[in-house]
């Protein structure tokens, strides 16, 4: 076989598994509950926050998740399940600019954010993931579409969203706290 009927089998796959983790997700959505995952702990914080950036279609709130998980869990652990999770879920953008590279090209930004990734692609995608956006799909579809490597990407992707989480957790460790003394809870 071919090194390009390899390639051409491997999108098909991904696309392909691409619509039935989607078809999965919408049709157990029910099970997806906020009070199911909190019930997990740090790994509730894992599988919202992986869950949360797998499922484009479908938006969970993970970092509202993330940051109520901060007041009753320790941040920092709370922050780096999340962190991790978000990482992992951000790879589909990644395996889908690859398995089909001209699927962000009807958007108008798509271009630009194409620019940053070849021109300084850690960067791009460490900042893209350490701001609350739902641009970065397309950092990842970017980042698999110019064959920009898996390894830097993850590495970047994990960086910023851990970042974020991190401030989110905190966030909800001291935000709850004081809105509770603020009304006198």
């Amino acid at each position: 076989m071919s090194k390009e009927t390899r390639v051409k089998v491997l999108r098909g796959f991904l696309v392909v598994f691409f619509v039935a983790v989607t078809v999965l997700a919408v049709i157990f959505r029910e099970q997806l509950s906020s009070a199911k995952f909190r019930d997990l702990g740090y790994v509730g914080a894992f599988l919202m926050a992986w869950i949360g950036s797998t499922t484009v279609i479908l938006p969970i709130p993970h970092l509202a998740f993330t940051f109520t998980m901060g007041s009753v869990l320790t941040p920092w652990y709370v922050g780096l399940c999340a962190g991790f999770g978000d990482s992992l879920g951000e790879l589909w953008g990644y395996l889908a600019g690859y398995a089909v590279e001209d699927i962000a090209t009807r958007w108008r930004i798509y271009p630009t954010i194409e620019g940053w990734m070849r021109r300084n692609g850690v960067l791009t995608v460490f900042l893209m993931g350490s701001v609350p956006m739902p641009l970065f799909d397309l950092a990842g579809i970017a980042g698999g579409a110019t064959g920009f490597p898996v390894w830097k990407f993850y590495l970047a992707t994990w960086a910023g969203k851990t970042l974020k989480a991190i401030i989110f957790a905190w966030g909800g460790h001291y935000g709850i706290a004081w809105l509770a003394q603020i009304l006198g809870l």
